[in-house]
């Protein structure tokens, strides 16, 4: 028998240390990486450094072990363990997740407050911008704008630096100190200025021109909209239709309808056409104008129906758009148009996507009848108990315990015909954990038992141990015990695993 680095007799009365017993037996080494990414953060989530580390260090895999090294050491600096955090950094092989890891730790001093590790941290990496960005901002927020402007200057990749006087001038912004906020984005504008890259320069100046617009300074987010749209119409590749619908929307949020026209007309792609016409609508919408964001939703679903298949650039896109479309009109009150819409969807992931979020917008607005339509129309029993866990969810946003719990127990009679074991397992994880929220002590403890006898039939070894930990999860929140029956079970797989 292999040694672990977990206690057997542990093993047998806790799952948490059962699944982690299961993931050091797994034979393969692929099969083991895989357990090991469920198992690590667990026990780095729990402050358990050492263990979480030394099962890092099992894995054969060089790229997952030291991305499992990484997240062990972020949580090592987080709680201030951070000689421990930098031995870690040192036994990772690849030079690029090192130089990560360690910047992820500058990240997390800075977060503490602790500038100077920061800064020590980042003076050892090529590239330290996004640290000094990080402890400007974080300065800014504590108040201190003398230290921010030092450490702003000195961030020398305009990328970062625009970014980060884009993040303080919001925190500006929100305080109600307009003046500040405009001149920090009139900074990070000129900076975008200096970007070689030409989609990163359009994206930059996008996001400025948005948070000029959110203090209510439209003429300067028209006016950086504009340049984007200049910089924009002068690209060659699938990223110009992309981008000059963001730049549309801009104008619309900045309150130019007449420059939005003109953006969206450079549009080719009718997929990003109707997706620029759905912002459209909710613009609308948020105006107050549902006649107009009704009309220009229809006007989207048209677009999109008459792309033909020779002209979709992405189907899964063009798919997902659909699905967004028919969620909207439901969120516009337009319940029949939404489930036609989205029964109309090719793809039989989204299809069955629109009509479950379909189905929890008109619970919400108090539409049972045309709710439980949108939920009767999903094809498959897997994804109509996942629709109807969120139906149950709405009900009790509205109070409706009774119903909520009385629409999860449909759900747990659909969880018992789904055919793939660990998909089963997940829905008795979701059914289980609100039961015990709602107090149904008794309906949680046969759902997770029903898990546990489930997760035993598993085949697949890293299927088996991600199922098992996400278990003891839910025991662990709802403080469920272990039964002599279920240390048994327990008891059972590390038998088998041991063979």
């Amino acid at each position: 028998m292999a040694e672990h680095l977990i206690d057997i007799e542990e093993a047998r009365r806790d799952l948490q240390a059962c699944a982690a017993y299961l993931a050091e037996a797994i034979g393969s080494a692929g099969g083991h990486a895989e357990a090991m990414k469920v198992i690590v953060p667990m026990y780095a989530a729990q402050g358990n450094v050492d263990l979480a580390a030394e099962f890092s260090n099992t894995v054969d895999d060089p790229f997952v072990r030291d991305q499992l090294l990484t997240l062990v050491a972020e949580k090592c600096a987080a709680i201030d363990d951070d000689e421990y955090a930098m031995q870690l950094v040192e036994a990772i092989e690849d030079d690029g997740v090192r130089a990560q890891a360690q910047e992820r730790i500058a990240l997390q001093k800075s977060a503490n407050g602790e500038y100077d590790k920061a800064d020590a941290i980042a003076a050892e990496l090529a590239h330290p911008d996004y640290v000094f960005a990080d402890i400007a901002y974080r300065q800014a927020v504590g108040g201190d704008a003398e230290s921010s402007a030092r450490s702003l200057g000195r961030i020398e990749y305009e990328t970062a630096k625009v970014a980060a006087l884009q993040t303080i001038a919001l925190e500006y912004g929100k305080k109600g100190d307009a003046e500040n906020a405009v001149a920090l984005l009139d900074e990070a504008a000129q900076t975008a200025a200096n970007i070689e890259h030409q989609e990163e320069k359009i994206r930059a100046l996008t996001e400025i021109g948005s948070h000029y617009a959110e203090i209510e300074r439209r003429d300067r987010a028209i006016e950086i909209f504009d340049r984007a749209k200049t910089v924009a119409e002068q690209l060659d590749n699938t990223h110009r239709d992309q981008l000059l619908s963001v730049i549309a929307l801009g104008f619309l949020r900045a309150g130019s309808i007449d420059l939005a026209d003109r953006a969206l007309d450079g549009v080719a792609d009718k997929t990003q056409i109707a997706s620029t016409l759905v912002g459209f609508a909710r613009e609308s919408e948020r105006s107050g104008e549902r006649a107009d964001a009704v009309e220009t939703l229809e006007e989207a679903d048209a677009v999109l129906k008459s792309q033909k298949d020779a002209e979709t650039r992405s189907s899964p896109a063009k798919f997902a758009l659909q699905t967004l479309i028919a969620v909207e009109f439901a969120r516009l009150e337009k319940p029949e148009r939404a489930i036609e819409i989205a029964q109309n969807n090719f793809d039989e992931n989204e299809r069955a996507s629109a009509l479950s979020q379909i189905a929890q917008i008109l619970t919400a607005q108090g539409k049972d009848d045309l709710a439980r339509q949108a939920v009767q129309a999903i094809a498959e029993d897997a994804r109509r108990m996942f629709a109807l866990v969120g139906v149950s969810d709405q009900k009790k946003q509205l109070g409706q315990t009774g119903a909520a719990i009385e629409i999860l127990s449909e759900a747990a009679h659909l969880a018992e015909t789904v055919p793939q074991l660990a998909s089963r397992s997940a829905a008795f994880n979701e059914l289980a954990q609100r039961f015990a929220d709602y107090g149904e002590t008794e309906k949680a403890r046969a759902a997770a038992h029903e898990n546990l006898e489930l997760i035993a039939q598993i085949r697949d070894e890293s299927s088996q141990t991600a199922a098992l930990a996400n278990l003891a999860d839910v025991y662990k929140k709802a403080n469920f015990e272990l039964t002599d029956t279920e240390k048994n079970i327990l008891d059972t797989m590390i038998r088998r695993a041991d063979l």
